[in-house]
């Protein structure tokens, strides 16, 4: 009787797993035939009550009826599996592509590149050095003697009392003198480190650009038309400049380089303190004492020097106020360029 019973659930569930065409469908027939109240569950209930000597030949039978019925939902369940991931997979090429926002240099990189751009182009070759410098680079072989009033001019982070985070890159020219003979003509870009309080013009860490030339013969006069050729350049050919009087220790001559204000035009504005000027480098040439800790023959080689804050000149190119926003990552800043 039981197993009539068996071949007639068989029956029924090859014709209603045949009429199948959904998953919704499919977890019906599950329902019907393995849940707890399922038709196949049923006949396992049933089971308790055949005779002893029968129940092996009849739990075979019941056994191998929920496996084929296990297999068959399976076997469907994958297969609407199958078709979903393909029809998902199907693209249709005549719409729009996703538009995906692409990331782009930092201002202060696209104004360095720049700069090196234009020093290139007048012969200059590109050259780094360490940010953790020694006192007698980052001073002592730049002219500042120890105890000389001029190392107050840079407050310095110290990291013992013979190394310093570097407060400029013009030790790289030190660098670069010691190991190359005359001429030598480079520029050295890189991150410098000052012990000042962050304000809207002063931040501890900053972005500089330093060049040398050393050579035979080398004049005040080349100096300035270098520095204007590159002034020129990077702000636009109506530029007007002035140089005035200043001091380094490892520059003698020395001077600074202005030019008018981006902002009044040099009529003069809160930016430029009414002057209509802003200073964008200092410059002169360079120390023959200098020359002495590099074993240069001051008598027989000129040189000149120059260094300029790439936030500085950014800000100056761009109308930005605010040496804090280079580094707060802000990107509706970033965006704009």
């Amino acid at each position: 009787m039981l197993l009539e019973e068996v071949d007639r659930i068989r029956q029924d569930f090859n014709q209603d797993i045949s009429e199948t065409d959904s998953e919704k469908k499919l977890e019906l027939v599950r329902i019907k035939y393995l849940s707890r109240k399922g038709s196949v569950t049923k006949l396992f209930e049933q089971l308790k009550e055949v005779p002893r000597e029968d129940k092996p030949v009849i739990g075979k039978q019941l056994n191998s009826l929920r496996q084929e019925v296990t297999d068959s939902i399976n076997s469907l369940k994958s297969k609407f599996g199958e078709s979903k991931r393909t029809s998902a997979a199907e693209i249709d090429l005549t719409l729009p592509g996703t538009h995906f926002k692409i990331g782009s240099k930092h201002l202060l990189i696209q104004t360095l590149d720049e700069i090196k751009t234009i020093f290139k182009g007048m012969g200059f070759s590109v050259y780094e050095g360490p940010e953790l410098e020694s006192d007698y680079y980052n001073f002592e072989a730049l002219n500042f003697p120890p105890d000389h009033p001029a190392r107050d001019m840079q407050d310095t982070f110290f990291v013992s009392n013979d190394f310093v985070l570097r407060t400029h890159t013009t030790p790289v020219q030190i660098r670069i003198m010691e190991k190359m003979k005359p001429p030598v003509r480079g520029i050295m870009p890189g991150r410098v480190y000052r012990n000042e309080a962050i304000s809207a013009r002063s931040y501890c860490m900053f972005h500089q650009v330093d060049g040398i030339y050393v050579d035979t013969d080398v004049t005040f006069a080349e100096l300035k038309g270098t520095l204007v050729s590159f002034a020129k350049q990077f702000y636009g050919s109506d530029l007007k400049y002035r140089f005035r009087p200043s001091f380094f220790p490892f520059t003698e001559p020395s001077a600074e380089m202005d030019i008018t204000c981006y902002i009044c035009k040099g009529e003069g504005c809160r930016v430029c303190k009414k002057t209509g000027w802003l200073e964008i480098l200092g410059c002169g040439m360079v120390d023959p004492n200098v020359f002495g800790y590099v074993n240069y023959d001051s008598e027989k080689y000129t040189g000149y020097a120059f260094g300029m804050g790439i936030e500085r000149i950014a800000m100056l190119k761009y109308g930005i106020d605010d040496i804090r926003i280079f580094f707060e990552n802000d990107f509706r800043f970033l965006k704009q360029f």
